[in-house]
């Protein structure tokens, strides 16, 4: 029976965890238990005392575990980074979010608007929380809010139409047909997160993570990050 290697994962990286596990499955015989969620959910769940054997979530994150000691020391390694963008549905019409002041305008008239709700532990909803209230609008947009489980569900809000405008990260966007994708956050309230990978301190099955986490960050790798909206770090 193959070794089966625990996988804990944010759901930023989820299309490329998915794709390339697959590839490493038939190339190595090794099976892998794929877990996703927000990147605060998974890292409450390592804290808590939930086993793992590699564990992919926010850089904060990761350095959160390793400060707790729940991490193999030296196996720290950055993944990709993903900017938050702007969606509409395909075919709605498109506001004008050059500027941050043009964005703070196409949130106000937008009839509702969809994120990750930050209680569910997602970077991406947890910065938009403090973008509206740092753009003094918090009142405004709470007011007609869409809040989602996570990123994909917040494109797939979008696309089927419960929602007229949302934020997330481009990455979990890009895999939704029916999005019209707008372009990141303007100027200075750009947000970019890094994903960052580690093995866990009480894994038993090192060599196996090792091994899936040197294949994901591959050379050969790095043109597929890219295509899915992310910048990698390796």
């Amino acid at each position: 029976m193959p070794d089966i290697i625990k996988i804990m994962s944010a759901g930023a990286v989820k299309v490329m965890v998915v794709a390339l596990a697959a590839e490493f499955e038939r190339d190595s015989g090794m099976k892998l238990d794929l877990h996703f969620g927000t990147a605060g959910a998974q890292g409450d769940k390592v804290k808590a005392g939930e086993a793992t054997d590699l564990i992919m979530i926010s850089e904060s994150g990761i350095a959160a575990l390793d400060k707790a000691g729940l991490l193999k020391a030296g196996s720290i390694r950055d993944l990709a980074s993903t900017v938050t963008g702007v969606i509409v549905r395909d075919g709605a019409p498109k506001p004008d979010i050059s500027t941050p002041a043009a964005f703070k305008q196409a949130l106000l008239d937008a009839p509702s608007v969809a994120w990750t709700d930050p209680k569910a532990g997602g970077s991406g909803g947890i910065m938009f929380a403090a973008l509206i209230e740092k753009l003094g609008i918090a009142d405004a947009i709470n007011a007609k809010a869409v809040l989602c489980k996570g990123g994909f569900d917040v494109a797939t809000t979008i696309a089927e139409g419960r929602a007229a405008f949302g934020t997330t990260l481009i990455s979990e966007a890009l895999p939704v047909k029916g999005l019209a994708i707008l372009g990141p956050l303007p100027g200075d309230l750009n947000f970019k997160n890094m994903y960052t990978a580690a093995i866990h301190a009480g894994s038993a099955k090192t060599q196996g993570a090792q091994a899936f986490l040197d294949f994901l960050t591959g050379p050969a790798t790095r043109p597929r990050w890219t295509a899915a909206g992310m910048e990698p770090a390796f």
